[in-house]
């Protein structure tokens, strides 16, 4: 079924790799991929489901997460959580990233839906709004003088 290595996937065919993933998890973890996926589902209706480095990435205007599954844990990588709000203290892995952040789910455990929908959405607000800032070296490059 199409690429599963480190090709980029989109659409469709990134959704049915994410389904297929799910299927050779075959326990707890793809019980676990299962809920998150559809808590990000939840969160936010316009998310982009992605297959990049051989793993599920979830998107809107900008990685939200990305989702390993590793022998015990399933793990939710937020690539600008550090700066994302985390009042419930959901992230409990990466912690000592200057960008990023995880959260580690094990067997058994369950994360709260609403915070992490919380969580979600902040994840898309600050995508949205670095969209609409300039970045700082194209600022700097307009006021260079020639």
């Amino acid at each position: 079924m199409g690429s599963r290595g480190s090709e980029p996937v989109s659409g469709e065919a990134a959704s049915r790799l994410i389904d297929q993933r799910l299927v050779d998890l075959g326990d707890w973890r793809a019980e676990t991929l299962a809920r998150m996926r559809t808590l990000l589902r939840e969160a936010d209706s316009e998310l982009t489901e992605e297959w990049k480095w051989s793993n599920p990435v979830w998107s809107h205007h900008g990685i939200i997460c990305t989702g390993e599954s590793y022998k015990k844990a399933v793990k939710l990588t937020f690539p600008k959580g550090a700066s994302l709000p985390d009042p419930k203290g959901l992230f409990n892995s990466s912690l000592e990233g200057n960008v990023r952040r995880a959260i580690d789910i094990h067997e058994g455990e369950t994360v709260d839906a609403r915070a992490f929908k919380a969580l979600v959405k902040a994840a898309v607000a600050l995508n949205l709004d670095s969209k609409s800032k300039p970045k700082a070296s194209v600022a700097k490059r307009k006021q260079a003088p020639r």
